[in-house]
This record gives structure tokens, C-alpha cells and sequence, in this order.
């Protein structure tokens, strides 16, 4: 047998195709809740998304409050467009999450705090949202 039946048409060299290595087999890490949570609530507060993004994502006062912070937000600066630094959460109880996040925006770095409560139907939603001195608080009453 010849080794030109052996090569694919138009290949000239002798060498033989090498034995291809092990694909490493990596499972998909599932995304936690306050990562996701980080990253939505940052676009929104960037200026990024629109505040309506998260309408079905938040539970009682927080979307009116989130809406009241995000045109005013030092996020929105002009320049560096912030990134999540590090997320930690930690779950004070069944159903709560309670986490922390450093945004950081060339130089500056900013806190973000917030939680999170898992509904009857298991799904997370953001109940208060606090960004460095920026409280999200009801407007004082006119």
C-alpha cells in the first residue's frame, strides 16, 4: 500500500497525523445568585441598562428606590467603565442572601451592598441595594 493513499489529496509532507490529547473535561459552574445580581445591578447603576431591566428582579421598595439612585450615581461617570472587582454573599437564613461587592472604575473603587430573597416560586429577587453613601431610602415625604 502506498503512502499516497494514505494522505489526504494535496499533501506533500511524510509526516504522520499525531495522536490528538485528552480533552480536559470541565463542568460549568453555576452562576450564584449575587453574582448575577452584581453584574445586573451594576449595568443598571452604570447607566449601562435602564432601570426597567430590573422590574421583575426586585421585590417591595427596591425598584422605586433603584430608580431613584441610578441617574445620580457616581457610577455614571464619565471615563473607565466600572467592572465587579469580587462578589462575596453570605445567607443569614433559608431564602436570604446578603452580600457585598467592590466595584472599581479605573482608580476608584466603590462598595456595593445588597439582598437578595428567594420567592415561593424559587426565584431570587434584590430587596434593598446600598452603594457606598448612597442608601437606597424613600424620598422624604414633600
Amino acid at each position: 500500500m502506498s503512502t499516497n493513499r494514505t494522505r489526504p489529496t494535496g499533501r506533500r509532507d511524510q509526516r504522520r497525523p499525531e495522536a490528538v490529547p485528552p480533552q480536559r473535561t470541565r463542568t460549568p459552574r453555576r452562576v450564584r445568585p449575587h453574582h448575577w445580581f452584581a453584574e445586573r445591578l451594576l449595568a443598571v447603576l452604570s447607566g449601562q441598562r435602564p432601570v426597567h431591566w430590573m422590574l421583575g428582579h426586585t421585590i417591595g421598595e427596591a425598584y422605586d428606590q433603584l430608580a431613584e439612585l441610578a441617574p445620580r450615581t457616581p457610577l455614571r461617570a464619565r471615563g473607565a467603565r466600572p467592572v465587579i472587582r469580587m462578589c462575596h454573599g453570605a445567607q443569614p437564613a433559608p431564602g436570604v442572601v446578603e452580600a457585598c461587592a467592590s466595584i472599581a472604575a479605573g482608580e476608584q473603587v466603590r462598595a456595593m451592598a445588597f439582598r437578595l430573597e428567594q420567592g415561593t416560586d424559587l426565584r431570587w429577587r434584590c430587596a434593598a441595594v446600598e452603594l457606598g453613601d448612597e442608601h437606597l431610602r424613600p424620598s422624604p415625604a414633600r
